[in-house]
């Protein structure tokens, strides 16, 4: 039995484990992991196809922990770039087939996965972020999720992209510095809507 189970869990003592066969381990290393990995393919691939997406990566992580080669946070960086590679495998795929929708009958009679209104809150504000970083340019948005999201230091990020990690820190930087811009003019608008609304 694991015996790092636990509130603060050593990752890399949990991915040992894991590569032994221990499923609480794996259990431990998919829960330290994977609402941020979930958020960084929601924004490569957008909230439709991110759990897919990410399911496809969690079979591939599995499948290759044993052979995994690393200390410590490092599988946070593998486990980023195996995400990455099936995000982009899944961009290509929806980029030549064509797209068929289903009927509104189908969608009317489908049940609601959850409706709890805590989650309902979360989702906006998750939602509203992961839109204002997808909306910088592709460079910064993933330097910006690999360091912020996934809590990647600037050497295993650049590893993830395949960049230098000063052009990481950079890209970080200006997206960081973008992001603080949009959110400035969204509360000004914000006022002004609230201002314009009283005066009516």
């Amino acid at each position: 039995m694991f015996e790092g189970v636990g509130r603060q869990v050593d990752l890399g003592t949990a991915v040992s484990a894991a590569q032994e066969g221990d499923d609480a381990a794996f259990r431990e290393v998919y829960r330290a992991i994977h609402p941020q990995l979930l958020q960084y393919v929601r924004t490569l691939v957008g909230p439709a196809d991110a759990e897919d997406v990410a399911s496809e990566a969690w079979l591939q992580i599995a499948r290759d922990l044993p052979a995994f080669r690393g200390e410590g946070d490092a599988v946070r960086g593998w486990a980023a770039r195996i995400a990455r590679n099936r995000a982009l495998d899944h961009l290509r795929a929806c980029s030549r087939r064509p797209v068929a929708g289903a009927g509104i009958d189908v969608l009317l009679h489908m049940p609601a996965r959850t409706d709890t209104a805590g989650e309902a809150l979360d989702a906006v504000a998750t939602d509203r972020a992961l839109a204002a970083i997808a909306s910088l340019p592709r460079e910064q948005a993933e330097a910006v999720l690999l360091r912020v999201v996934m809590g990647l230091d600037s050497s295993s990020a650049a590893q993830v992209l395949g960049k230098r990690a000063g052009s990481v820190r950079m890209a970080t930087h200006r997206g960081l510095r973008r992001l603080a811009e949009l959110l400035e003019d969204d509360s000004r608008s914000a006022g002004v809507t609230f201002s314009t609304a009283k005066t009516l």
